[in-house]
């Protein structure tokens, strides 16, 4: 699955580390995350990441 996390992280110009720093999610995660790799993807730690980014998980969806 695709996510828009990156151009979240980017829009808000945070960098990787910050956002790991804010949401408690290893900085590679996020990396494999945003690089589309093959990665499960916890419902968690989405939320997580939504927190950190201010915004909602469903905002991370792609279409």
């Amino acid at each position: 699955m695709l996510y828009r996390l990156k151009e979240i992280r980017l829009s808000k110009r945070l960098t990787q580390e910050e956002v790991a720093s804010k949401s408690g999610v290893a900085r590679a995660t996020i990396s494999k995350i945003e690089s589309g790799e093959e990665v499960e993807v916890k419902i968690n730690t989405l939320e997580s990441l939504a927190k950190a980014l201010d915004c909602t998980v469903s905002d991370f969806l792609c279409c």
